[in-house]
């Protein structure tokens, strides 16, 4: 499908048939906005966060870039997160990165890239970082971990923020886990990393690099 217009085409017929299942569908979502989930996901458009995990528009407050990165100087999405915690007061944040992630591969490959190589110099960064681990594996199996990797030490920077920081001195029921989802066979896999407050950072990292402890 390449012509825009078949896109309002389906966007009517898809209107249509939320409101001939459920009337007040768009009176309610216009009404509020109250998502208990934030999900922190790939740019790719393969990894539409609502429709992977099973939920309705209005069920997730979404930020996406390329490879799932969460940077301390991002004001994009450090804007988000605030918005969503303090805001919106989401129970879960969920970083999701993803296998076959072009943004990963694209930090392992030893090539240039332009203007992206200064984004993907976060990845690069967990890939130095972990290199001990990448370089014991088969080179075919090193970027699938690396996106795991990755999903991991954005989510630690997550939970490093001053924003959750705080929410948990506030005593806000507010839970940080890491996710990776699969291309090849729709579903999402938990890593192992899930922190509830500032004590359970460290424990919970340790799991979750634990290669015995990964869900596949």
């Amino acid at each position: 499908m390449t012509d825009p217009k078949l896109l309002l085409e389906r966007n009517r017929a898809w209107a249509e048939r939320m409101v001939g299942e459920d009337q007040g569908f768009f009176s309610r979502l216009a009404g509020q906005q109250a998502p208990r989930f934030l999900w922190i996901g790939c740019a790719d458009s393969r990894v539409p966060a609502n429709v992977i995990a099973g939920l309705d528009p209005g069920e997730v407050f979404v930020h996406r870039n390329v490879a799932n990165v969460f940077s301390h100087t991002d004001l994009n999405a450090l804007t988000v997160l605030e918005y969503a915690v303090s805001v919106l007061e989401v129970e879960h944040i969920i970083v999701c990165g993803h296998y076959g992630c072009g943004g990963v591969g694209a930090a392992l490959d030893q090539r240039g890239h332009g203007l992206i190589d200064n984004w993907l110099r976060h990845i690069k960064d967990v890939a130095a970082k972990h290199d001990d681990i990448l370089a014991a594996l088969p080179e075919s199996e090193r970027a699938d971990r690396l996106a795991e990797l990755n999903a991991i030490e954005q989510t630690r920077n997550v939970c490093y923020t001053s924003i959750v920081q705080e929410a948990w001195a506030r005593g806000k029921p507010l839970t940080v886990r890491a996710w990776i989802y699969g291309l090849g066979d729709g579903l999402l896999r938990d890593l192992n990393f899930v922190v509830r407050g500032p004590d359970e950072l460290d424990p919970a990292y340790r799991l979750s690099l634990d290669p015995g402890a990964r869900e596949r």
